[in-house]
């Protein structure tokens, strides 16, 4: 019970934490940028405004909304022109659907793809040199669309009207602020950009992440309940193992219900929190550490076969460390500030530190289960390995389903580089909190508290007295223990059914 005390407390001072932090906040769906600079790419000058996943409505409850965006170049380019009423420079905005990528830039007698139209371009395609190539879709001329910014003589800035372009149309949307004039090159853009779903304001990949946190958050809670009834019915037998699982279900849960308040704070208000979602990936890290640590304890035989981990304490520790710092920048990378569909290139190369853990975690882990399995072979232990029998094939399961999800997460990536199937989407990450939540599940079943719990946790009985022990136990009340252990004193079996208490009692 005084794990249980010290969690409580440890939430509390979590949630005060995330009250403060919550002060803070970062937009998300809605896209600021702050004097973000043009990049050249080829020959023209261009900045991303975002990619987001948008469901259609009729009702004007999916849009796209340009709001303060300015455009500042440098003095240089505005002195470049000496009549001050002429429009000098020009900067175009353009808007268009994943699947209407080609419709935007074209590419001269079959050469690289040119985004601005090129003096040969404009012969071949008729479009105006110095702009954007644009050509109809096929199923509205409307789209793509692009809308066109000038600057005025010799002023430094220019101004975009406040625009709002409803989605009628569900896809994937790009959206790009672009310059055909070599003369603007280190122009920077500022403003925001707000994008909207019908249901509110979650990018189109995260909105059914919203209702999956809620069907966690609920298995989570009837995974609680069935464990503390249990937890609590026999507190006196609880195991060192069994409250580090009493940890990992609490944080399961509390981590599930923070993301479904995330994710509808966001949806409601646009906004998306530093501080909360900053310390919903911590705990998530922190689960995930946990989780996997709690594994290999289980398969080095701790809290069943063996009382602790001696000299691999450190070496699980460290391992912890590592594994919670590589979770916890990949999650952050992933999460926190996130404000488009698309992951960023970071990702790639962060992923591959937790990959090359979860590797070793799962070499060491089958390793150790290996030789837990034949240690109880010795001993013949036939309860013990059944549950340990029970535990590894759960986890063979678990490592092969891994493994083909992990292949089936390649090639969904790889054949939709645009993200087109940005709908289902989401399933990629749930499924790695479903399989968790599934391990977890075994865990309890196979490791839950009962009375005979503190007796059977490290006895050396042998095959017969240790079905005999389970057997009674599981029959006697739990004031009847010290009965049945001088009935079987006084029955004269072996001294080798003793556990250690017995074994002091003889003694003194």
């Amino acid at each position: 019970m005084a794990a249980s005390t010290s969690l409580s407390e440890y939430l509390i001072v979590v949630v005060s934490l995330l009250a403060i932090s919550a002060i803070r906040s970062a937009v998300a769906s809605i896209h600021t940028y702050h004097r973000d600079p043009f990049r050249e790419v080829g020959s023209s000058f261009l900045v991303s405004g975002g990619s987001e996943g948008i469901v259609a409505s009729t009702n004007a409850t999916s849009f796209i909304q340009f709001q303060n965006i300015t455009f500042l170049r440098s003095r240089a380019a505005a002195d470049h022109h000496p009549i001050v009423s002429h429009s000098s420079g020009l900067v175009q905005i353009v808007l268009f659907e994943a699947a209407d990528r080609d419709n935007i830039g074209g590419s001269p007698y079959g050469g690289q793809r040119s985004i601005c139209c090129t003096p040969d371009l404009a012969k071949l395609e008729g479009c105006k040199q110095g702009e954007v190539i644009r050509i109809p879709s096929a199923n509205d001329n409307k789209w793509p669309i692009v809308l066109n910014v000038h600057f005025s003589g010799r002023h430094m800035a220019t101004h975009l009207k406040n625009t709002k372009i409803q989605i009628t149309k569900t896809g994937m949307y790009n959206l790009f602020f672009i310059s055909c004039d070599p003369e603007l090159n280190g122009m920077t853009l500022s403003g925001r950009t707000v994008w909207k779903n019908p249901d509110g304001y979650l990018p189109g990949r995260m909105a059914p992440l919203m209702k999956f946190y809620v069907i966690m958050s609920l298995a989570y809670v009837l995974l609680c309940v069935i464990w503390f009834v249990q937890y609590v019915r026999f507190s006196n037998d609880v195991l060192h193992l069994q409250h580090w699982i009493t940890i990992v279900i609490a944080l399961g849960l509390f981590e599930m219900s923070l993301w479904y308040f995330e994710y509808a704070h966001f949806n409601k208000t646009g906004t998306r929190p530093v501080g909360i979602t900053t310390w919903v990936v911590t705990i998530g890290a922190i689960r995930k550490t946990l989780s996997r640590l709690l594994i290999l304890c289980v398969s080095m035989g701790y809290g069943v076969v063996r009382p602790t981990l001696g000299g691999f304490t450190a070496k699980v520790l460290l391992l912890g460390f590592t594994y919670f710092l590589a979770s916890e920048l990949l999650n952050i990378t992933e999460y926190v500030g996130t404000i488009n569909d698309i992951s960023g290139r970071a990702r790639v190369f962060l992923v591959l530190p937790e990959a090359l853990l979860d590797a070793f975690l799962i070499l060491w882990i089958f390793t150790s289960l290996s030789k837990t399995l034949e240690q109880l072979q010795v001993k013949r232990s036939s309860v013990k390995l059944d549950i340990y029998r029970k535990f590894s094939n759960a986890l063979a399961v678990a490592v092969v389903a891994s493994v083909s999800w992990i292949v089936y997460e390649v090639y969904f990536k790889a054949t939709d580089p645009f993200n087109e199937r940005w709908q289902s989407g989401w399933i990629i990450s749930a499924f790695w909190d479903i399989l968790a939540l599934l391990l977890l599940c075994v865990i309890c079943y196979l490791w839950a508290p009962s009375q005979s719990s503190q007796r059977y946790a490290y006895s050396e009985m042998g095959d017969e007295d240790e079905e005999e022990a389970q057997t009674l136990f599981s029959a006697t009340q739990k004031g009847d223990i010290n009965l049945v252990k001088l009935e079987r004193r006084d029955s004269g079996e072996g001294t080798h059914g003793f556990d250690e208490e017995d074994e002091e009692g003889k003694r003194e």
